[in-house]
C-alpha cells in the first residue's frame, strides 16, 4: 500500500487470520471499511498474491496484478477480501494461476453460484463477514497439495533473504533448477521468479521510504542488487509512478 500513512487516516484496514481448515491456503481476510465527506484513491503495488474480493456491487477473483492497483473509495462503504498464500488459490482454480494475470475473475463463473457479494460485502459487522466469507469457501476445501508448500517456502526465500537478487541465486538456495521454479511459480502463483524478485525489491524500497527517517539510495540501490543507484530509481519509478526522491518526500 503506497502512502500508508494517508491511507489510514481515510479508511479501516483490519485482517483476520483464516480457520485452520483454510490456512494452508489462505493468508488472511482482510475488511477495509470507509466513511468520507470526499472522494480518496489508494494505490497499491500488489505482491504475489490472489485475491477474493467480495463488495456490495460484485465479487472478483483478482489475479496477480503487475502493475499498480487503484481503488477510488467514496462515500460509505465495506469490502472484504481474501488474500491467499502465493500458490495457494492453485488447487482452487484447477489450472494455471497465470491464466489469471492482470485479469479478474467472477466468482459466481468461479464457483458457479450466483449473488455471492451481498450475503458478505452486506454483513453487519467484520466478523459476520469473515464467517460468510469462509462458509462459502469451506464446503469447497480442495485436496492437500505439496506444491503449495513448496511455493509458499520459496517465496518466503525471497522474502526473507534480500540477497537473493537473481533467480539464478534463488536455483542454488533451493536446489532447483532455473527452469523448473519458472514453470512452478507460472502455475501456481502467477508471475515468474524473477518478477517476484523485482516486486519484493520495490517494496522493500517503499518500506524504507514510508518509515520516516533519512534514507540512502544509493546505499539503498546497491544492497537490493542493483547495478547503480541510476537503474534503481528508473525500475522504482517504473513500478510506483514518481521517483524515490518525490515518494519520499510524499510519505
Amino acid at each position: 500500500m503506497l502512502d500508508e500513512r494517508t491511507g489510514r487516516t481515510k479508511f479501516r484496514l483490519r485482517t483476520v487470520d483464516p480457520s485452520p481448515a483454510l490456512a494452508p491456503f489462505v493468508h488472511y481476510h482482510w475488511i477495509v471499511s470507509w466513511d468520507l465527506t470526499e472522494p480518496f484513491t489508494q494505490q497499491v503495488i500488489p505482491h504475489p498474491n490472489v485475491h477474493v474480493v467480495f463488495s456490495a456491487a460484485d465479487a472478483l477473483v483478482h489475479g496477480v496484478l503487475r502493475g499498480r492497483f487503484s481503488r477510488r473509495l467514496t462515500g460509505r462503504g465495506q469490502v472484504l477480501g481474501v488474500r491467499f498464500h502465493p500458490g495457494g488459490f492453485r488447487p482452487w482454480l484447477g489450472r494455471r494461476v497465470a491464466d489469471l494475470t492482470d485479469r479478474t475473475l467472477p466468482v459466481a463463473d468461479w464457483l458457479g453460484v450466483a449473488d455471492t457479494q451481498k450475503p458478505i460485502a452486506c454483513a453487519p459487522d467484520d466478523d459476520a463477514m469473515v464467517a460468510a466469507a469462509e462458509a462459502l469457501l469451506l464446503p469447497r476445501l480442495p485436496a492437500p497439495d505439496p506444491a503449495v508448500t513448496q511455493v509458499r517456502d520459496l517465496v518466503g526465500l525471497i522474502l526473507d533473504d534480500l540477497a537473493l537478487t537473481r533467480v539464478d541465486l534463488l536455483s542454488a538456495a533451493s536446489g532447483l533448477s532455473v527452469r523448473a521454479l519458472q514453470r512452478l511459480f507460472n502455475e501456481y502463483v502467477g508471475v515468474g521468479p524473477k518478477w517476484v524478485i523485482r516486486r519484493h525489491r520495490m517494496h522493500e524500497a517503499a518500506a524504507r521510504a514510508d518509515a520516516g527517517g533519512p534514507v540512502d539510495w544509493a546505499a539503498l540501490a546497491a544492497e537490493l542488487g542493483y547495478s547503480d543507484q541510476a537503474h534503481f530509481t528508473r525500475e522504482f519509478t517504473a513500478a510506483i509512478g514518481t521517483s524515490p526522491a518525490r515518494y519520499r518526500l510524499r510519505a
